[in-house]
């Protein structure tokens, strides 16, 4: 570690001395039992969002959107609907929406990760998302994880918004100690053995050297299924808080697997008795049912930062599809035109001459 960061975090912990808040002394203080307990990272992958630099608001990248996505094109997309929809809601200066429209229109034909719109450069950016591991298994949620103030079961109660969009990707605002020393120890972080392709592993050196600097996004939580060889595996997508990943595995439980994989009346009611005997017991972090084991667990992102900024999706990255246009066409005035489906009847013009 270089003495910069040594420096930083001596300056961090005096920080914390003098504040003297309880608060922030129990949350350091479970993220140092976490690491004696949890020493271990156990690596899921890659997740894309989109971040921002607006020279109005300051020299400092930020999220504009989630980043939880498991392509760089899902990314893609929702930048380019974020433009779109700016274009159609946001403005009614013919000048702006075109170079708004501009924008969206390559953004259909090409798999850009940069884009500049008004002054404000846009960038496709990557993660890296993992669990703290240990002999008891993948990290569940600490007691200082915050909670909602009233925990909802309803399968339909929206989640808690994602504390993605807005976080400043600056490396020097880590929130305590224990997350600035992660960061340092996670700047030598690659992609190594036989379970990553060579050019995974390739781009994963080559970015330690790009992009040195390391920013642990804001903690997420998710529901893990543990397979053959007590390998756990994601049963979910991420959650904002610990209550929110039970509320989704509850749902699941209870009435969306039932639904998606056509099980029968007795198995459906075998998971549906599982599902509310989870429920009943409140904070619980791990459920069965049958043959099978499902915990909650925390779930952390680490991005890495450049001279310029956050880094970018890899080569080695993949997409499930390409662009496409997602959007109905739109003039500079901001009228929308919903092309009129073509008739498939409808022949060519010879066809039409033979009445």
């Amino acid at each position: 570690m270089s003495h910069d960061w040594q420096q930083r975090i001596r300056t961090l912990h005096a920080e914390l001395v003098r504040r003297d808040d309880p608060t922030d002394w129990v949350r350091e203080a479970d993220a140092v039992e976490a690491s004696v307990r949890y020493p271990g990272f156990s690596l899921r992958g890659p997740v894309f969002g989109v971040a921002a630099q607006d020279p109005a608001a300051g020299p400092e990248w930020r999220l504009l959107k989630p980043v939880v996505d498991g392509t760089p094109q899902m990314a893609r997309d929702g930048l380019h609907s974020h433009l779109w929809f700016m274009a159609k809601d946001d403005t009614d200066d013919r000048a702006v929406r075109r170079e708004l429209l501009s924008v969206v229109s390559v953004m259909e034909r090409e798999p850009v990760d940069e884009v500049e719109a008004l002054g404000i450069r846009y960038r496709v950016v990557r993660g890296d998302e993992f669990a703290r591991s240990g002999e008891r298994g993948l990290e569940p949620p600490r007691p200082t994880d915050p909670e909602p103030l009233d925990p909802s079961w309803e399968p339909r109660t929206p989640s808690s918004p994602s504390p993605d969009p807005g976080f400043v990707l600056d490396p020097d605002r880590a929130p305590g100690v224990m997350a600035y020393a992660t960061q340092a120890g996670l700047r030598e972080f690659t992609y190594r053995g036989n379970r990553f392709p060579s050019a995974m592993c390739a781009d994963s050196e080559r970015a330690a050297v790009t992009h040195p600097e390391v920013v642990l996004l804001p903690t997420t939580f998710g529901s893990v299924e543990r397979g053959p060889g007590g390998v756990w595996r994601p049963a979910g997508g991420l959650h904002t808080s610990p209550h929110d990943a039970r509320r989704a595995l509850y749902a699941g439980m209870a009435e969306i697997w039932a639904m998606l994989y056509e099980y029968g009346e007795a198995r459906k009611a075998v998971y549906g008795r599982a599902a509310e005997e989870y429920r009943a017991r409140g904070r619980a972090d791990e459920a069965r049912v049958q043959d099978r084991v499902f915990r909650i667990c925390r779930v952390e992102r680490l991005m890495r930062i450049g001279p310029d900024g956050p880094e970018p999706p890899r080569p080695s990255d993949v997409d499930d599809y390409g662009p496409m246009k997602m959007h109905p066409t739109m003039d500079e005035d901001g009228v929308v035109h919903h092309e009129a489906e073509q008739d498939p009847r409808a022949g060519s013009g010879a066809a039409g001459e033979g009445r």
